[in-house]
Order: structure tokens, then C-alpha cells, then sequence
């Protein structure tokens, strides 16, 4: 690996910039140079912060030769046209996750990169866990035998955390809520685990955030394998708690983010408390992205993933709405 750093910028500049650019002074070849917002407070605060220029506008971004990536945490309805303008000037893009709103744009974005010659990595952390890429090789070894089942959950309490008006309480910002804006972690890793979904059954409530959107959603998803599993998502709960339990004819892996991972081999009555390292997930995905942008080689999740990860939350989204099961199929020819 070559000792040049990858340059990046930072675009948005809300609390989740912060945890990237944190992520980033743990890399080695990547590091923040600039940044912009709207809010020249927030430029100002950021660039003392992670000792980096301030831009005046993100036009003064794409047209400094120094930077060679964009990490964009811009609100999801504006990712197309901030992706487009970075594209088009010859920049990397690393997005965070949804990828949009919709899947016409999330195609939209990925054709735009493909096009340009210039990467789209998105942030998909979670699958990195060390317990869940252990879960991956025992599945591909064969020893979880058949799957048949999974049952996911990633709450929080997101109550105060935005001002009133925020863009992740309104419908037009973030439209399917919460399930939108955190299930595409579970759903990634989801389909990496159990295989492609095909088709999604919904509903979704808003019981304690201001605002008019869901922010409590559950899905039932079919994979193509005919095995099933379940997938809730909230903003309301007491705390953070997240739940992955992933169920085969011959082992099944029980994950709590409170209690840790535990497997159960079929016949066995106790399941085995197993132990993992706990690894930067943040940290290797930019240091991933950086890597990318020196070598020429893909990023382990692209455009095309996460549109169709988008897909099966759009498609629980319509389920809900329209009280009927809708296919990723459908999702993806309609591009909503």
C-alpha cells in the first residue's frame, strides 16, 4: 500500500459526520481536509475540530484538485443531486445509507458512478461485526444446514436527539421513517446471511416521536429459499437494543447486543456462549473506501445492493400503506 493519503471532504456536517470523521483519524490512508455546510457555524466547528480547510460552498469542493472523495451525509432527498455533482467532478463518493429515497434514484446514483468511473461505497457497518462475518463462514461452510428462519431488531430512542422539524421526523424527508432510515442495516445483513428477500409484508405506527412519521415499523419477509424472518425497527424504545437470530435445520446463532452471541447446534439443549474481538467497523469502511480509490477495486457494498436493499424497504413501506404483500419485483420495475 502506498504511504499518500487519500484526501477526503466532508459534506453535511450533522452529529454523523463527526462519527466518520472520528472513524477516519483511525484509519491509515485516509484523512478529512475539508468540509462544508450551509451553516458557516458548523464549518467553522467541524474544521477546528478535525483540523481541516472550511469551504465556502461545495462548488469550491468539487473544484479543489486536492480532494479526492466525498464523504456525503447530506439528508437522504438531496443524495442524487450532491452524488451527481461529485461524480461529475471526477470525485469518489462515500454515502451513507439509505442510498435515497427511492429506488429509481438509488439505480440513478449507481449509474451516475458507473458512468463517471468513480466509486460509490455506502454505509453498510453492521455486516462488518466480527460475530456476523463469523455467522457468514459457518453458513458457507454448511454448518448451519438449511435455513429457515431469522428474527432481527434495531431500536432506539431517538426521542430529543433532533430539533422539531428535523428532516428525519417529516414524511417528506424520510419518507417510511424509521424503518427507512435504520432497517437498511438489518435488511443488509439479512440478506447476506439468509439470501435474497423476495417479498415483504409491513406495518408501521408512530407512537412517541413529533413529527408525522413511523417510528415504530415491523416487516415479514419471504428470501428465495422460502425460509422467513421478521425485522422490526424503532426510534420509540427505552435505549438501544439490537437482536439478530438467524435459525438452520442443523445450528442456529442467537445475537443480543446486550448478552452477546450464542450457538446452538441441533440436538444440543444449552447453546455455547461464544466470544468475539469487537472490530472498527467505521474504521475499515473508510479504510476500505480510501483503499478503493487507491487501488481501482470495488467496494464490498456498492450501488446496486443497496438500491435492492432499499427495495425491500420501500416494498414494506407500500405493504403497509396498501394493506397487501408486495414483491421486490415490483419494487424495482416501479423504482418507488
Amino acid at each position: 500500500m502506498s504511504s499518500d493519503r487519500i484526501h477526503l471532504a466532508s459534506l453535511g456536517l450533522g452529529w454523523w459526520s463527526d462519527v466518520l470523521a472520528d472513524a477516519v483519524k483511525r484509519t491509515s490512508c485516509v484523512e478529512i481536509s475539508s468540509c462544508y455546510s450551509r451553516s458557516e457555524d458548523k464549518r467553522k466547528l467541524f474544521a477546528e475540530k478535525y483540523n481541516c480547510r472550511t469551504a465556502s460552498s461545495y462548488e469550491e469542493i468539487l473544484a479543489d484538485p486536492e480532494i479526492d472523495g466525498i464523504i456525503n451525509t447530506t439528508p437522504n432527498n438531496v443524495h442524487l443531486e450532491t452524488t451527481r455533482l461529485a461524480a461529475e467532478a471526477g470525485k469518489h463518493i462515500f454515502l451513507d445509507k439509505p442510498i435515497a429515497n427511492t429506488v429509481a434514484e438509488g439505480m440513478e446514483i449507481t449509474r451516475i458512478c458507473r458512468d463517471a468511473n468513480v466509486k460509490l461505497s455506502i454505509g453498510f457497518q453492521r455486516r462488518r461485526e466480527t460475530h456476523f462475518r463469523w455467522v457468514k463462514e459457518q453458513i458457507d461452510a454448511g454448518k448451519f444446514g438449511y435455513l429457515v428462519q431469522a428474527e432481527a431488531n434495531i431500536s432506539r430512542d431517538r426521542l430529543g436527539q433532533f430539533e422539531e422539524g428535523h428532516w428525519r421526523y417529516t414524511a417528506e424527508g424520510m419518507p417510511g421513517g424509521v424503518m427507512l432510515q435504520i432497517g437498511p442495516h438489518y435488511v443488509d445483513v439479512l440478506e447476506m446471511l439468509m439470501g435474497p428477500i423476495t417479498e415483504v409484508s409491513g406495518m408501521l405506527s408512530q407512537l412517541a416521536l413529533p413529527g408525522d412519521n413511523p417510528d415504530v415499523a415491523g416487516l415479514v419477509m419471504r428470501h428465495k429459499n422460502d425460509a422467513v424472518s421478521t425485522l422490526n425497527a424503532g426510534y420509540a424504545s427505552a435505549g438501544e437494543h439490537y437482536v439478530m437470530n438467524i435459525y438452520g435445520k442443523k445450528a442456529s446463532a442467537l445475537y443480543s447486543l446486550h448478552t452477546g452471541m450464542y450457538f446452538l447446534k441441533q440436538g444440543e439443549k444449552t447453546p455455547q456462549h461464544l466470544q468475539f474481538e469487537k472490530n472498527d467497523t467505521l474504521a475499515e469502511q473508510m479504510e476500505e473506501f480510501g483503499e478503493c480509490i487507491k487501488t481501482g477495486n470495488e467496494p464490498e457494498v456498492g450501488g446496486e445492493w443497496a438500491s435492492r436493499s432499499l427495495a425491500v424497504i420501500r416494498a414494506g413501506v407500500k405493504s403497509a400503506c396498501e394493506r397487501r404483500m408486495v414483491t421486490i419485483d415490483e419494487i424495482l420495475q416501479t423504482g418507488e
